[in-house]
């Protein structure tokens, strides 16, 4: 612990000086006891029994910046020799039943902070700059990290009702420390699951977002549905549960959903796209039948992707990002067994565009077979796939594919000005760039006379 004791020693030296105590608290304390290392860009948390105005005087002259933005909760941020620091007043907050905003409480009392914590194993307190570290563990948090428990402080009810959010913070921590949760705290979360409501999408989106970034997010998941949590937000999943998959047989769509989560990179938003990529299953249960084709699936899944995360408050970028590749994931599929063509190639990589690597890594995990056969088809086609992409990626340009001729040269060559026809030139011409690669100037040209020739004006 000590390069954490070195670096947060000034603040709590000069905490200490101005006559208040000070507290390493939460997560930093959980992960040295763990012996996990504090990586460079993670903060440090204190609490004390400081006021606001009081940590801002006294830390003042030992930070190198300060940021007040969560003064009135009794959080004032610093930077010290680049790390970032949130010093804290010992507090207690709890939800009003129909409210989204916690009422806070400024206190004196190490001990009633920690009471108000989620859980346990993050209700331990190191005191620091007075001497030697002395651990605070009221509530036997360090016991339960050994043993592998998730428990709350104070009853789960209680704690639930504090923060709702906290049912769906269990979530990480049974997945990310593989405990096991007390069975009182899986009763409460079931009771009070609709509490969920009353929390910000955007909480409840940052959070699922911690979820599905550690390492293997399997037992939280399926804690989220067990619980009924995933029907306050997520709907979809639940849904897939026992729904027969028509292509790949799976009896349980959830299951394999999970399956495949956990196979891909830790990396969100390729594995937001692996929970959401089969959620338009239920919906096309007869997809491969009657005339429903993979395209039909395709999009109803896109769309519900894209309906969930805007629900959910995701960004632009990320809906968008997610939605392409809820779309493709079942275009490498689609090609069949045969060698790639180049055309097939160009298309795949343009489609993809920017989110090409995710969407690779989508495809390859979406395999949850037990048929060692039939997996090693795949591994095999999925690394002929990338061969010709690194094949014509040498060839040409295949990430910035474009028609031979820009809309300028077109209007000039044809002496046309802006309008439709152009576009249609254009496209045109891209189609021929898919279908045969790039075709030069010149060539580029004659083809557009051909075009136009048998299209002209009612192109």
């Amino acid at each position: 612990m000590q390069p954490v004791l070195d670096e947060v020693g000034p603040l709590a030296e000069a905490l200490v000086g101005a006559g208040h105590r000070a507290y390493l608290v939460g997560g930093i304390v959980r992960d040295q006891l763990l012996g996990r290392e504090l990586g460079p860009g993670a903060d440090i948390d204190l609490t004390t029994d400081a006021t606001p105005e009081q940590i801002k005087a006294a830390i003042g002259p030992v930070a190198d910046a300060l940021w007040t933005q969560g003064e009135r909760f009794g959080t004032i941020g610093a930077k010290v020799g680049g790390r970032a620091f949130e010093i804290t007043t010992h507090r207690a907050e709890a939800y009003a039943p129909d409210s989204r905003k916690p009422t806070v409480a400024f206190g004196t009392d190490v001990g009633a902070d920690l009471a108000r914590r989620d859980f346990t194993v993050n209700a331990m307190a190191l005191e620091v700059g007075a001497g030697a570290p002395e651990l605070v563990d009221p509530h036997g948090g360090a016991a339960d990290l050994h043993a592998r428990v998730l428990r709350t402080p104070l009853s789960p009810e209680e704690s639930f009702a504090d923060d709702p959010l906290r049912m769906l913070r269990a979530a990480r921590f049974l997945a990310g420390y593989g405990l096991e949760p007390v069975p009182e705290l899986v009763v409460a979360v079931r009771e009070l699951a609709h509490r969920l409501e009353i929390v910000s999408a955007e909480r409840i989106r940052d959070e699922l977002d911690k979820l599905l970034v550690v390492e293997d997010p399997s037992a939280g998941l399926w804690f989220v549905v067990d619980t009924g949590l995933a029907e306050q937000f997520l709907p979809e999943l639940p849904a897939m549960r026992l729904e027969q998959d028509p292509i790949h047989h799976h009896k349980d769509v959830l299951a394999h959903t999970i399956a495949v989560v956990a196979k891909t990179q830790p990396e969100r938003l390729v594995r937001l796209a692996a929970l959401l990529h089969d959620v338009g299953k239920p919906k096309t249960r007869s997809f491969g039948d009657n005339g429903v084709t993979f395209h039909h699936h395709e999009v109803v899944g896109a769309r519900m992707a894209r309906d969930r995360m805007q629900a959910l408050k995701y960004s632009n970028e990320d809906v968008e990002a997610v939605r392409t590749l809820v779309y493709l994931h079942l275009r490498f599929h689609g090609y069949g067994d045969d060698r790639w063509s180049d055309a097939a190639v160009r298309r795949f990589v343009r489609d993809a565009g920017d989110q090409y690597e995710r969407l690779v890594d989508l495809t390859a995990s979406d395999c949850t077979t037990r048929n060692r056969r039939k997996a090693e088809q795949l591994a095999r086609r999925m690394v002929d796939f990338q061969a010709r992409v690194a094949e014509l990626r040498q060839q040409e340009a295949l990430d910035a594919i474009r028609p031979d001729l820009d809309g300028r040269q077109v209007m000039e060559h044809l002496g046309l000005g802006p309008g439709p026809h152009v576009g249609r030139a254009l496209a045109h011409l891209l189609e021929l760039r898919l279908e045969e690669g790039p075709l030069g100037h010149d060539e580029a040209i004659r083809r557009l006379d051909d075009w136009w020739a048998d299209q002209g004006p009612e192109a």
